[in-house]
């Protein structure tokens, strides 16, 4: 499982164009009419938007408290520090929490069954064995202090216990969420909005409307990527 951690983590940003595009593969519903009657979207639509939001907002927590260098070094597993303060306290992978809430929200939002039956559980496989890579990684490096982390925190669930305290007695860089995670908001945003026009044929307007609003969505999150760069770039929003 180690060495197929390894080889997924060196293209695990490839993974992720895989997942999205497979979102829109045509498939039968998890969420029906014929089970659920003519309001049967409202399900996924919200339980979908709910689970995705909740999985950014987890990411967003972790990065703007304790941020972790992410990427790695040279394409491989690589950490130069052992964090475990912030939401890294309560659990040892919140930003995979998160991803794959991110990942499983748009699933249901998507209301497709083979996404939550054949993808989603293969995204599982693949998450795990990348956390096994680096666990392996980070006991060779840092030894006891890593072995007492993984006794105290769980490798998944994230302890509620004290959270609130947590965030309380940490400051909350906002700038270093946006900063850090803007290129993965735009993808994420997009190809939610993608779903809702496209996907969700309920809404009560017809076809050029429709590509109206999908093209000023469009505008927005690129107005949003392109500030978000350049005050970055610029240096007037510094790395942090």
């Amino acid at each position: 499982m180690v060495q197929i951690g390894n080889f997924f983590f060196k293209y695990r940003n490839f993974l992720f164009i895989f997942l999205y595009l497979a979102l829109f593969i045509p498939f039968a519903p998890v969420f029906s009419e014929a089970a659920l009657g003519p309001d049967y979207y409202r399900y996924p639509l919200l339980i979908g938007l709910l689970v995705t939001i909740l999985g950014q907002l987890i990411r967003g927590a972790t990065i703007a408290l304790a941020y972790i260098v992410r990427g790695g070094k040279d394409k491989k597993v690589y950490a130069n520090t052992l964090v475990t303060n912030g939401i890294f306290a309560h659990c040892r992978n919140p930003l995979y929490v998160g991803n794959i809430l991110m990942l499983v929200g748009v699933g249901i939002l998507v209301n497709s069954m083979l996404y939550m039956l054949v993808f989603i559980p293969l995204f599982l496989f693949i998450y795990q064995a990348i956390v096994l890579a680096e666990e392996h990684f980070l006991r060779n490096k840092f030894g006891s202090d890593f072995d007492a982390y993984t006794k105290r925190v769980h490798r998944w669930l994230i302890n509620p216990i004290g959270l609130g305290k947590t965030i309380s007695g940490m400051h909350f860089s906002w700038r270093r969420w946006l900063m850090r995670e803007y290129n993965t908001q735009v993808v994420w945003m997009l190809c939610i909005v993608v779903i809702l026009v496209f996907k969700y044929t309920h809404w009560t307007w017809d076809a050029a409307t429709r590509n109206t609003w999908f093209m000023i969505a469009v505008l927005v999150l690129a107005c949003y990527y392109g500030t978000i760069r350049y005050l970055k770039k610029s240096g007037t929003w510094p790395t942090v």
